[in-house]
């Protein structure tokens, strides 16, 4: 009991390190570009251009339907046997950055959407264009519909970086995968990582209800 216990302590340094090293920036990296990515492709889907708004609907497709730890794979090991070799972290920030760019697409489209066509006739009016009454009126209305959705992408997304250990990416999981390996105490490991990833979670939570309290106070009632 006490050799389990002096485990715990020894190994949660290294497992808290990994986090913050390794699984929060990997997050926050790939969340970061793929919100750019989705915004993108939201505009790309509501285009009036058949063709524009059916390649975007094709990518999202493609992402929605095929699982990430396959999309991690298809980069990092299937690239090189066409030429192209990625190192581990640019291989996982692509992938997680392209899987959020798919699924928060769609919570941006349908964002956009919830907002009265007669916000676009009021910028007209006042003599803005398409793209600044998107920029100045559309998109800050949209931004907070998203929020919840978007927030539980995220929060998901930092659990979904323990995928990146399978490519060699040395995160929180991947910390846990040594010490365990090393220890041979892969139920307490793994259970004490598993806590750590749901000390995050609830973090994240709390910052996503304060955000939303935060932008609730803009919306008239």
């Amino acid at each position: 009991m006490n050799e389990n216990l002096q485990l715990l302590l020894e190994s949660v340094g290294p497992l808290v390190l990994g986090a913050v090293t390794g699984t929060i920036p990997l997050a926050l990296a790939s969340f970061a570009i793929g919100l750019v990515l989705a915004l993108a492709v939201a505009l790309m889907r509501l285009s009036k251009n058949r063709i524009v708004s059916n390649i975007a609907r094709f990518y999202v497709s493609v992402i929605r339907g095929t699982p990430l730890l396959v999309q991690l794979f298809v980069i990092f090991y299937g690239m090189p046997s066409i030429g192209i070799t990625i190192d581990p972290w640019p291989s996982a920030i692509a992938a997680f950055s392209l899987n959020v760019g798919g699924y928060a697409a769609e919570i941006i489209r349908a964002a956009i959407l919830s907002v009265p066509k007669g916000q676009w006739e009021a910028g007209y009016t006042i003599g803005m264009s398409s793209a600044t009454t998107l920029r100045r009126v559309i998109l800050p209305q949209a931004a907070r519909v998203s929020v919840p959705p978007l927030s539980n992408t995220f929060i998901s997304l930092v659990k979904d970086t323990s995928l990146a250990s399978l490519i060699l990416v040395t995160e929180m999981f991947r910390v846990a995968q040594e010490i365990a390996a090393f220890s041979t105490e892969f139920l307490l490991v793994y259970l004490e990582a598993a806590l750590i990833y749901w000390v995050i979670c609830l973090a994240l939570s709390g910052g996503q209800s304060a955000l939303e309290k935060r932008l609730d106070r803009y919306v008239a009632h």
